[in-house]
């Protein structure tokens, strides 16, 4: 490893010095899919909140002894879902799926397997019926003083489906950190539907990024693009602070060429420059500082993959730090295929996680591993992580995975969602 270059182990460890946790929030149930839950959910209540029908049918008593095929019973009554608590003196009651079971009454019968008789109202049954069959019983779904959500759960629609069927109507979330994206370089074009002109290029990192930053669990106030002189960069970089960032995400003018303007531009801002390059592949001209009130300025490199890797790798561990997480943990997968190192580096692959017929994980490295090359990505559905020194490794060998974002786990076949 040249010595000009930082350990990326050690990289990280200043950008985590740097950060400090934002306090959690409250918010609506409804509101909060996608957040990451701070605080366990204790369930208020039991689920279902009363015993219930779980068919149309029949409700009858009986005590422990089943009821035999061929008894009938005078019809008493009539209960829907949504009528009130009621309480059985004798007989069957005619009974709707979901509708609370009138007292006294301890099992249930379909309507397919029992005969509606006339002259009294009757009904007979045509198959045996044990107690507490077809029944739905308070609380065996959810006890009520039941832990059922855990902290550190991404929330999703199911999570909102319990909480409501549970009449919990607010949650603690971790806070999303405020972040900003400034893409540098004159040759890009933000537009789609522009033809481009000759040495221009479409601006792919910044909607990249910007939909990766509120996937990490950042709230983006603030996006531009802008050309390459320090100037534009200052005013953008106020615009973004203005809007509430303090975590500003650059892409580009980051490296050694004559129009890489960002480390001057951070020094008229007074920032402290926390590192600059790393022993890493790609992403190694990756510049972080921080400003006097605390900002955090990640200058990425403005190749695509570097960006993506960047992102992922860096700040999305700064995000956790503010969001109260505890650090993120790597799958431990076997290689499919022997992969190689060409330099001393930390190595960040683009690869496909898969599961064979027996059940058995292993990751692939896709072929394509360029900082320019965007088609891997868009069929990776998890990165392999491979350490400094690490050299040769053979198929089998155990590597690091991790998911395409730090709250998403690596994806198992097929496309990542």
């Amino acid at each position: 490893m040249s010595r000009q270059l930082l350990d990326p182990a050690e990289a990280l460890a200043r950008i985590l010095d740097a950060c400090t946790a934002l306090p959690d929030e409250k918010v609506p149930s409804s509101a909060a899919m996608g957040r990451v839950l701070t605080t366990p959910v204790t369930s208020p209540a039991t689920l279902p909140p009363f015993h219930n029908s779980a068919m149309d049918g029949f409700a009858l008593a009986g005590g422990n002894d089943p009821l035999p095929a061929g008894s009938e019973y005078p019809i008493e009554g009539e209960q829907a879902a949504g009528d009130e608590r009621r309480t059985a003196s004798n007989g069957a009651w005619e009974i709707m799926t979901g509708a609370r079971l009138p007292e006294g009454l301890d099992r249930v019968i379909p309507v397919e397997q029992a005969e509606r008789l006339d002259g009294p109202p009757r009904v007979r049954i045509l198959a045996d019926v044990p107690r507490g069959e077809n029944i739905r019983e308070a609380g065996s779904d959810v006890p009520a003083g039941e832990q059922v959500i855990e902290p550190g759960t991404v929330l999703a629609p199911q999570h909102l489906m319990l909480l409501t069927a549970l009449g919990v109507p607010r949650v603690r979330v971790a806070p999303r950190p405020k972040a900003a994206v400034l893409c540098t370089g004159r040759e890009l074009v933000d537009d789609p539907a522009q033809t481009l002109q000759s040495g221009q290029i479409r601006n792919s990192n910044g909607p990249f990024l910007a939909e990766r930053l509120p996937r990490a669990g950042a709230e983006l106030v603030h996006a531009e693009t802008l050309g390459d002189e320090g100037r534009l960069f200052l005013d953008a970089f106020e615009r973004a602070r203005g809007a509430g960032a303090r975590v500003v995400v650059s892409t580009g003018a980051v490296s050694m060429g004559r129009y890489d303007f960002v480390p001057q531009a951070l020094e008229r801002l007074g920032a402290e420059v926390l590192f600059h390059k790393l022993a890493i592949r790609p992403g190694k001209p990756l510049l972080v500082a921080r400003l006097a009130d605390g900002t955090l300025f990640f200058g990425l490199p403005g190749n695509p993959i570097a960006t993506a890797v960047s992102l992922r790798f860096f700040v999305e561990p700064a995000l956790r730090v503010m969001m109260g997480l505890p650090p993120e943990e790597p799958w431990r997968i076997p290689l499919a295929e022997s992969w190689s190192a060409k330099r001393p580096l930390r190595y960040h692959l683009k690869s496909r996680l898969d599961v064979d017929g027996a059940g058995r994980l292993s990751v692939t490295v896709l072929p394509g591993q360029e900082s320019y090359r965007i088609r891997p990505l868009a069929n990776a559905n998890a990165w392999v992580v491979v350490p400094i020194g690490a050299g040769q490794l053979s198929a089998g060998s155990c590597v690091e995975v991790y998911g395409l974002g730090h709250l998403e786990s690596p994806a198992i076949g097929g496309s990542p969602a």
